[in-house]
């Protein structure tokens, strides 16, 4: 249930109305908008009367039941207001979502060594991406395959972190690993392995860095939701969804199938941002520019591109990734249109 309350609605009165259901045993969550306050009821409402709740304050302006199975992530939970993730990076506040321009995240599946993702960051940086990728902790279907260099891994990205003044994206695979995935990462990220890891989304909802929710490659969009209103009930607002491809029945020409229909779907449902990876979407190189643009026209806050020095030889991944040179172009490519939908910044400064 949310309750809109009115314009100029004294702060006293917010504070009172609250303790009033915190006392019925829900959980209210405060809501500012642009124009009014909105509490999110949590809790047991099936039972409880709108009029009831009408005459709680001459100051409630309406009272509405959120009929969606994920409450918190639903578009009506804020009112049909879209919310922002704000992430503090070294170089400054990147925000994500609807009003803001796009933010693009980039870099290598894995982390080799340091002179690679020294190298990577430093060309993505100049290209004008934000943030940097790259897994320290890597999910594969194989055991024989490259599981990254874990912990090791993460100390390259710090200092990756540290030369570029780049934001970090790393996934976590373990709870026992996440306490010093944060201390580097600036979002920490769910792969889409993990999805459905109700445990693990418990314990990245109780800590306060942003986490991206990739996808499932077998989910609904509805399980999709559900599993980011895991992380929100467990207090942390700041997620952002990442469509990454679904597994369909044509494997034979694309690794999946890149979900773009997502963005008008999710945009009438959620508050939450939106990030598209063309990368593992497609699970080939050449493809990715043209999702990536698709991307953009169709409405996504964020895009994370695979890029690789030398993608041939890369430890995870190679087929997908971008060199350096052709993200460069992608950038520019990606400029237009992003201009033309009003969702690009100022160019970025190469790094000297």
């Amino acid at each position: 249930m949310i309750i809109v309350m009115k314009v100029g609605s004294p702060e006293e009165e917010i504070t009172r109305v609250s303790q009033e259901f915190t006392d019925w045993g829900l959980i209210p969550e405060k809501i500012i908008g642009k124009h009014k306050v909105v509490i999110g009821l949590v809790g047991d409402t099936a039972d409880l009367d709108p009029l009831q709740i009408q005459e709680v304050s001459p100051w409630i302006e309406t009272v509405l039941r959120v009929e969606k199975p994920f409450k918190r992530a639903s578009l009506e939970y804020r009112h049909g207001e879209y919310s922002d993730v704000i992430v503090p990076t070294p170089d400054g506040l990147v925000t994500f979502g609807r009003n803001s321009p796009v933010a693009i995240v980039a870099g290598p599946c894995s982390v080799e060594n340091e002179a690679m993702i020294v190298e990577t960051a430093r060309r993505v940086k100049a290209a004008g991406a934000q943030f940097l990728r790259g897994g320290a902790y890597k999910p594969r279907t194989s055991p024989y395959a490259f599981q990254g260099h874990g912990e090791s891994a993460l100390g390259l990205l710090a200092a990756a972190k540290e030369e570029t003044g780049l934001g970090i994206i790393t996934e976590v695979m373990d709870a026992a690993d996440l306490e010093k995935i944060a201390e580097v990462a600036d979002v920490i990220q769910v792969g889409a392995r993990n999805m459905q890891n109700f445990s693990l989304l418990k314990k990245v909802g109780a800590q306060p860095k942003p986490v991206l929710l990739k996808r499932g490659m077998s989910a609904t969009i509805d399980e999709w939701l559900m599993a980011a209103e895991y992380i929100l009930a467990a207090g942390n607002p700041n997620v952002i969804l990442c469509e990454r491809g679904i597994r369909t029945f044509d494997g034979q020409y694309t690794r999946n199938t890149l979900d773009l229909s997502v963005l008008a779907v999710l945009h009438t449902l959620t508050h939450l941002p939106i990030m598209i990876d063309p990368s593992h979407g497609t699970g080939k190189a050449e493809y990715v520019p043209t999702m990536a643009k698709a991307a953009i026209a169709g409405g996504t806050d964020s895009l994370m591109i695979e890029v690789h020095p030398n993608p041939a030889k890369a430890l995870s991944d190679g087929p997908q990734s971008l060199t350096p040179e052709r993200f460069d172009r992608l950038m520019e490519e990606l400029a237009v249109i992003g201009k033309a939908v009003g969702r690009w910044s100022q160019p970025a400064v190469a790094l000297v």
